[in-house]
């Protein structure tokens, strides 16, 4: 508890220093909000734009995932089936 209330007055203390916030002007809030706005669209925009192309990609993966596994199977059978002979 004497560490916590050490720290409150440290925190106390700083805040005590601390200078007043500058006004910022119009034109630069009016910027940045400007700038925010149109990087949600572009984001928005951008995202619409790939979000297909990833899904095409993401099937045509998974099917040759199917493919490959199936030729894993089938190579895995062979030499089970090559490796179970009584010749030898």
């Amino acid at each position: 508890m004497l560490r916590r209330n050490s720290l409150l007055a440290d925190l106390r203390e700083i805040g005590s220093e601390m200078v007043p916030p500058v006004q910022v002007s119009p034109l630069i809030k009016t910027a940045r909000w400007s700038a925010l706005l149109v990087g949600i669209i572009y984001g928005k925009r951008r995202y619409d734009y790939l979000k297909p192309i990833a899904e095409e990609e993401r099937r045509i993966e998974e099917e040759e995932k199917k493919v490959r596994e199936e030729k894993e199977r089938i190579a895995k059978q062979l030499a089970e089936a090559n490796e179970d002979t009584i010749l030898k």
